[in-house]
Parts: C-alpha cells; structure tokens; sequence
C-alpha cells in the first residue's frame, strides 16, 4: 500500500503535535506545520518532515506550501488537518472586547485555516478522489460561552467555510469536515481559573462593573466544567483517529466526553430549548 501524506497546521504542542507522531506510526509521511521560533520537541527525520509556518502570514504559508510541494516531488497530499488556533485573545464580553485583538483572532483562527485551504488544495486535488481536509471549529458554537464571544465567532466562521466546501469540493471527492472538539485539557486549557480571572480583570473596569453578575460564570463555572468533564490529551488523539478511520465523514464529527452530549442534544431539541439548557448549565443569572 502507497504511503499516505499529510499536512497539519499547529504542531508545536497540543493536539496536532501528537497527532502528527501518531500518524507516523502508523506509516504516515507528515509534514508538521510549526510556528517559527515557538518551542516544539519535533525534528525532521524518517517519515515526519516540520515545516516552518505562521498561519496568520500568507507569505509564510505560501512559502510552506512550495516546501511541501517540492519535497512530494510529484506527488500530493491524501489529508490537510487544519488545527493551529488560539483561544486567549479578545477574551471577555462583547461590549467589552478589543477590536484590534478580535481582529489578530481571526487572522489566526479563521483567515489562517482559509489560507492553507488556498495554499493547499492543488496538493489535495492531485490525490483526488479521497483526499480529505479537517477543519478544526470548536465545541463553543453549541455551548456560545460567556467571555469568548470573539473565538466563537472564529469557530462559526470555520464551520461556515467547511459547509461551502464540502459542496465546492464534492466533484473531486475531496470530503471536509469540522472537527468540533470539547474540552481538552492541554496546555490552551491549563491554568483556566488563573486565566479566566485574569481575563475578567483585564477588561474595562466600567465593564466589569456592569458585566458583575456574569462574573462567577466566566470565572468559575466554565473553568470548573472544563476541569470536571474536559478530555485528557489521550482520549483526545483516540477520538481524532476514530474520525479519519471513518470511510465518511459527516458536515460535524465531534470530539471529546463533553460535547459529544451536546451534539445530541442540538439534534433533539430546538434552538430556543438548547439555549435554555446552556443557561441553566452554566448558571446564567435570569433577569429579576
């Protein structure tokens, strides 16, 4: 059986950097995107090849293309795993909330992933018909929490992107999905009570002051479920490698102990019932 090749954005820590040795040993050849200079524990060597890239740089992304392309030598890509992401900027309410770092967001989080789509498709469309692309979106499109309006709104435009191109891509059968992961407990999520508060105070104090009641559920319930019923970094690569042994792919596969609930839920109930649920588990204070 030929080698499969892939490409996977993000893969100086987390998820994607376990991900990418998991697949090398499974006979694999894996191209790792790294962001330059940002610590990893990945070399070059056997059938992983790191490449350089800033997936919030077209040129640098651009440039980690022709490296890919040039080392295939003719050959192309059998899966694009789009995962690079962060989650820490533009952090609080919507009223709140800098433009300027909301903007950096979706330079990173959602333009980064349509950049290496562009960058890469030709790669995907010569290994076509399938050739795959797993654009990572985010359990907060359900459960929308309070305090990262902003990363939702990244991870609703990811989901939006995903759905034209499954339509744009089916006469190539090239399948894409979103991957809509809960919790993981790596290190995006570590310290979220630490964090969560310095999030919370790094917001105008006017604010704060008028945001006061939403203050325990930013602080302490979301970080407390994310601890509770988050995914071990384990379980995580489990599941992610159930979803590419399946033949077909769905619009949304769902990744993790907590939003795989969530899931169900968002096909029983009606968009109004759902929200209602959301509020009650995160203790949404009601209006008097």
């Amino acid at each position: 059986m030929a080698t499969k090749n892939a490409f996977i954005t993000g893969c100086n820590v987390g998820q994607a950097n376990l991900l990418a040795k998991a697949l090398v040993q499974r006979g694999w050849r894996v191209f790792a995107g790294v962001l330059p200079g940002a610590p990893t524990d990945l070399k070059t060597g056997g059938n992983l090849t790191v490449v350089d890239q800033d997936v919030s740089n077209t040129e640098s992304v651009r440039r980690s293309a022709e490296i890919v392309t040039e080392a295939l030598g003719g050959e192309g890509l059998d899966l694009l795993m789009n995962v690079a992401g962060v989650a820490n900027i533009a952090v609080g309410v919507l009223e709140g909330v800098d433009l300027a770092q909301a903007e950096r967001l979706f330079h990173i989080n959602t333009f980064g992933q349509l950049r290496v789509i562009q960058a890469f498709l030709p790669l995907l469309r010569k290994n076509a018909p399938g050739s795959r692309i797993a654009n990572y979106s985010s359990g907060a499109i359900i459960a929308n929490p309070v305090g990262a309006g902003i990363y939702n709104m990244t991870k609703h435009a990811i989901h939006g992107m995903t759905l034209t191109l499954r339509h744009e891509l089916a006469p190539f059968g090239i399948q894409v999905t979103s991957i809509v992961p809960g919790g993981v407990l790596t290190g995006m999520s570590a310290n979220a009570h630490e964090n969560t508060r310095k999030s919370w105070a790094s917001q105008p104090a006017e604010i704060q002051k008028i945001y006061e009641p939403l203050r325990p559920v930013m602080c302490q319930v979301l970080p407390d479920m994310l601890e509770k019923t988050g995914s071990t970094p384990e379980q995580a690569l489990e599941g992610t490698l159930a979803i590419l042994d399946k033949k077909t792919w769905a619009p949304m596969e769902y990744l993790g102990k907590d939003v795989k609930p969530m899931g169900l839920m968002r096909r029983i109930f009606s968009d109004r019932q759902l929200e209602a649920i959301m509020r009650r588990t995160f203790k949404i204070p009601a209006h008097a």
